[in-house]
């Protein structure tokens, strides 16, 4: 039986994966919360897992703890005030990286983002350059993170764009506004955009964590994997709604088009990164792994799934 250390647990992937640790091994969790009210998991009958409250601002005060640790699951992650960002996402997690016993922890598994990196999964400079705070501290807080001795027990995780969340566990930014975006579908599916993208459900990446907690790596060279379904087209996610909702798809006008001539017409201020987004268009990466990686029945493989998984009814 292993001792578990994550951090960003009140999270939406963090109570997935916490729900998943519990439902199908037995280990001892050490959940590491700010505030144990936002956790909305029934954790009266688990006895293995215990909940730390404690700050990543102050990840000093768990030195003893993490001492003990043989995995740690990193998904804690800081934005808007950019001070707070810089402290947690790449001062405190490399310090709390550096506190693990080398020695004894057999894995460590940090969730970075699937934003830094490009279509080959190697570093994206612009992320560096033109990245917003948390984009940025992602980046540093990676090329650090090769340097330390830890590295060769590490897994990098680069999530895509993040679904999930349910009664139990809080929605994901996404899916926060995923019944917004829908209301519009008889609107959208005018237009014609030229992107690309991948996407995944919280609960498959649970799935995944429970997968490497189970098969750590290798000591040696750092493993890195990108979170993902396979790529999929904004036009075919659009074909795909309007099927759900059973709307036709009419002659589409392309959207990039015109976004690109009413920007500097009006003079519409966007960030660097906005607009880098703009044009950039396809974040696609190479060799997304899901749970049918590993020959694991998925649990939301593709747009109509999350219509169904989130209770947005056909019209």
């Amino acid at each position: 039986m292993a001792r578990i250390f994550i951090t960003g647990a009140s999270g939406c992937i963090g109570h997935y994966i916490v729900a998943a640790l519990m439902r199908q091994t037995e280990h001892e969790l050490f959940l590491l919360v700010r505030s144990p009210a936002r956790l909305k998991l029934e954790l009266s009958d688990s006895p293995h897992v215990h909940v730390v409250q404690g700050d990543m601002l102050h990840i000093e005060q768990q030195a003893e703890l993490l001492k003990t640790i043989d995995v740690a699951i990193l998904t804690a992650a800081a934005w808007g005030d950019p001070q707070q960002t810089q402290a947690v996402n790449v001062t405190k997690t490399l310090a709390l990286l550096k506190l693990l016993d080398v020695n004894r922890c057999r894995q460590v598994i940090y969730f970075s983002t699937a934003s830094i990196l490009d279509a080959n999964n190697r570093l994206l400079k612009e992320a560096e350059t033109l990245g917003t705070d948390y984009i940025r501290t992602k980046y540093e807080c990676h090329r650090e993170l090769r340097k330390l001795p830890i590295a060769a027990k590490t897994t990098v995780v680069f999530p895509t764009l993040v679904f999930g969340g349910d009664a139990q566990k809080p929605l994901s930014h996404l899916s926060a506004g995923l019944k917004d975006v829908t209301r519009w579908i008889g609107l959208i599916r005018f237009f014609s955009v030229d992107g690309s993208f991948h996407y995944i459900h919280a609960r498959d990446i649970a799935q995944v964590m429970v997968y490497l907690v189970r098969h750590p790596v290798s000591p040696g060279a750092m493993r890195q994997m990108v979170l993902g379904n396979p790529q999929i087209t904004v036009d075919g996610a659009i074909r795909e709604l309007c099927r759900y909702f059973r709307l036709s798809v009419p002659i589409q006008v392309p959207l990039l088009a015109f976004v690109r001539v009413i920007v500097p017409l009006f003079r519409i201020q966007m960030a660097e990164w906005d607009w880098f987004c703009l044009q950039y268009r396809h974040f696609t990466y190479a060799n997304p792994v899901n749970p049918e990686t590993f020959d694991i029945p998925p649990y939301c493989e593709t747009v109509s799934d999350l219509m169904r998984i989130h209770g947005i009814e056909r019209r």
